[in-house]
């Protein structure tokens, strides 16, 4: 006869179950903690991209606006209309009519 040992498995006590069940649960909250931070942190640089983005194209009106302004100032049309303006020159042929106040 051989001698055969039998092998008895032991069986897992309650505290090692609740145990594993305590840290899954304990891990699977902070994650879920960390998921919605994320969430909130993903939806306020949304907002914030959005705002830059509404910046850069103000800055690029702008900047448009003082190119077009720039010519303007190199033209012969901007100096008259200052000296006029400004200065109150007008051509010797010109007639100047101002209202009666």
């Amino acid at each position: 006869m051989s001698n055969k040992r039998r092998t008895t498995t032991k069986k897992q006590s309650g505290f090692g179950s609740f145990f594993i069940c305590a840290v899954v649960l304990v891990v699977l909250g902070w994650s879920t903690n960390r998921v919605a931070d994320l969430c909130d942190k993903s939806n306020e640089l949304s907002e914030t991209e959005y705002a830059l983005q509404a910046k850069i194209e103000d800055a690029y009106l702008e900047k448009e606006e003082l190119v077009a302004l720039e010519e303007y100032m190199h033209t012969k049309q901007y100096i008259e209309d200052v000296a006029k303006d400004k200065l109150g020159l007008v051509y010797p042929d010109e007639i100047v009519i101002k209202p009666s106040e």
